[in-house]
């Protein structure tokens, strides 16, 4: 119902832009979120935004450099990132929630590779 896309080989210092579909469910009822998993590491959340576009929340580590948007026309989720670093290496997964605490549904996560 999630379908994660848009990861791929950068340089330090790039940019890439991930999309999220939902798809079977009304886009517009949930919060949409970004986690990240990095090799060896637990799963940690990187940002989310509200369902009515007001509030965006980010994880100190990609604030000023990540923006989180979606577009509820297109029940889709966007994540740029900008200024990637190898920290930033790691597979990349959409969540939706009725809350931000809760996320119910999961995308099968896209990978992002940052070279130095």
């Amino acid at each position: 119902q999630l379908q994660a896309s848009g990861g791929g080989l950068v340089q330090t210092g790039g940019s890439l832009r991930l999309s999220c579909a939902l798809s079977g469910r009304a886009f517009g009822n949930y919060f949409m979120a970004w986690f990240r998993q990095a090799p060896g590491k637990e799963r940690e959340f990187v940002a989310a935004i509200s369902w009515n576009y007001v509030k965006t929340y980010y994880a100190d580590s990609v604030k000023g450099r990540f923006t989180i948007s979606r577009d509820n026309a297109k029940s889709t989720e966007y994540l740029q990132m900008n200024s990637l670093k190898p920290e930033d290496t790691a597979v990349y997964y959409c969540a939706a929630g009725v809350t931000i605490s809760t996320m119910e549904y999961w995308g099968q996560g896209t990978l992002v590779t940052v070279s130095s």
